[in-house]
């Protein structure tokens, strides 16, 4: 096995410097804007449409727990549904009784 030397009188490459650890912060995505829409009578899934106009057609469950930016938009305790899959969200149907606290005995 022969050993490869740099010739005599030459230096070896200096390896690059890196570059400076804090050159520039890294901002965060801003927040995606949530869309709120309607529901129409007894809609039971997504009817909303991508960029190649493809149907979403997830399935609307209701959502209980959602982040506090989102309840000052909504209101406090508001029914609302979520779409599984776009995450796109709905009110309910004005025409209809709301399902909160319709089982009760």
């Amino acid at each position: 096995m022969a050993e490869e030397t740099a010739p005599q009188g030459t230096t070896p490459a200096a390896p690059p410097q890196a570059a400076p650890a804090a050159a520039a912060p890294v901002e965060a995505a801003p927040p995606k804007e949530v869309k709120i829409k309607v529901r129409k009578p007894k809609q039971r899934s997504c009817d909303e449409k991508d960029a190649k106009g493809k149907l979403c057609a997830g399935h609307l469950k209701r959502w209980y727990d959602y982040p506090k930016e989102l309840e000052s938009k909504i209101g406090k305790g508001a029914e609302i549904y979520r779409c599984e899959f776009c995450k796109t969200l709905y009110k309910p149907d004005p025409k209809q009784m709301p399902h909160s606290y319709t089982l009760r005995y």
